[in-house]
């Protein structure tokens, strides 16, 4: 094994607590449309995506080549760079995970690192060319895709067997999407554990342990896939809520149309060496899956949150690392002081989750009617007649019946007696 110093064992380690964070906030990813439509039970789905999480690491190194070669530039990048970025990285998959909200782990460590990066050197150090070409394009090229292909799919599934009774068919599709979930998390592994692969890889470059260009290790490569499977196993549970309820409600047909789509797009990234948000990827499938359904719907409002939540990831991430950056450089003492800021602030979400706490004995418990109705629906409601069995039909029926019509009087007749 290389030589490694105390800052770079702290840096590894943070990494793999990086990993690990990335498991279980991404998890959703691979399961959530899943265990939504009860095609497995919450604990197996994390378990078998744990499994194909570990395997998928192993499979290919290009999204870590462009991690730790082609991001930023190798020369003049400290440690402490390294530390800082992850700081960033971490405390961004911590927060939007205490809320729920389905955000993007690569650029959370992408904007770390930038921040850091620019805190130290200068943008100099930031090859913007591959930021855009392999981050930005396709942070918003790939849910795009992945929507679109995912609604053709529903609408195909749904035509196939569209003379089909639904319950027969559905158990079909159940194992379908067991097969589909089990390749998106083949496929997050391949490119998600790969980047905590290129961050040490990076991190022994700059600390000498490595020569510049050097491939990952054998022991990053399984110690990352360790960390990762960890994460997974354990389940972030209250992501999978919101990706599996909270988007739209999918039926069976949807979630295994949607899944494939993702994977397929996923796969396709790893090949060609892009660090693709999974996040954004499967987030564009539900979605797209939600809209190719005949009266399917996408609840709006959670999605608009989703969106912010992904513009701020970058500039979020990034401003810690650099604010995280200016207090590593000074020295031992700012190491460590990151280090413990770091520790206090993961105890310190960690305690706010057990006020409310989520797991697989909740995850599915969402009261999906929460959305409030938009201007539109409301004034359409107020004008539409009930349907015919409504009860509001029922009830203005009864009235018809129940209150005979005024009948004409005699204006010379005296007063009825008031009714008792």
């Amino acid at each position: 094994m290389e030589h490694i110093t105390l800052l770079l064992a702290i840096v590894v380690v943070t990494a793999l607590v990086f990993d690990f964070t990335n498991g279980f906030h991404d998890t959703a990813n691979a399961m959530a449309t899943t265990i939504s439509t009860g095609a497995l039970k919450p604990k197996t789905a994390v378990a078998m995506s744990a499994v194909l999480n570990l395997a998928g690491a192993f499979l290919s190194v290009e999204v870590a080549k462009t991690i730790s070669k082609g991001l930023v530039n190798e020369e003049g990048i400290q440690p402490e760079v390294i530390l800082a970025a992850l700081v960033g990285a971490i405390l961004w998959n911590l927060v939007t995970w205490l809320v729920g909200l389905p955000s993007s782990s690569s650029h959370a460590l992408m904007g770390g690192l930038i921040g850091a990066t620019v805190a130290s050197i200068g943008v100099s150090g930031v090859n913007g060319e591959v930021v855009v070409t392999k981050v930005l394009i396709p942070a918003v090229a790939a849910p795009i895709v992945a929507g679109i292909a995912s609604m053709l799919a529903t609408k195909l599934t749904y035509g196939i067997g569209a003379r089909t009774d639904e319950k027969d068919t559905a158990k079909g599709y159940r194992v379908g999407q067991i097969a589909s979930a089990g390749l998106v998390s083949l496929a997050h592994g391949t490119n998600d554990a790969q980047k905590t692969m290129g961050i040490i890889t990076l991190a022994l470059v700059a600390g000498g342990a490595l020569a510049p260009g050097s491939n990952p290790p054998v022991w990053v490569i399984v110690s990352a896939g360790l960390a990762i499977a960890l994460g997974t196993y354990l389940g972030g549970w209250r992501i999978i809520r919101t990706m599996g309820k909270g988007l739209t409600d999918l039926q069976p047909q949807q979630g295994f149309a949607a899944q494939t789509s993702a994977a397929t797009t996923i796969l396709a990234s790893s090949h060609l060496g892009f660090s693709l948000s999974t996040t954004h990827v499967v987030s564009g499938g539900v979605m797209g899956a939600g809209l190719g359904r005949k009266g399917g719907v996408v609840r709006w409002s959670t999605a608009t949150r989703m969106f912010a939540a992904w513009g701020l990831t970058l500039p979020a991430a990034g401003l810690v690392g650099a604010g995280a950056e200016y207090v590593a450089r000074q020295g031992d003492w700012g190491v460590y002081v990151v280090a413990a800021f770091l520790i206090a602030s993961c105890v310190g979400i960690w305690l706010v989750s057990r006020r409310q706490v989520v797991d697989h004995n909740n995850v599915n418990d969402v009261d999906t009617d929460a959305e409030a109705a938009g201007v539109v629906t409301t004034a359409i409601a107020a004008v539409t007649p009930p349907p015919a069995g409504s009860v509001a039909a029922v009830a203005d029926e009864d009235l018809k019946t129940t209150i005979p019509a005024p009948v004409p009087t005699d204006p010379a007749a005296p007063p009825a007696p008031a009714a008792v």
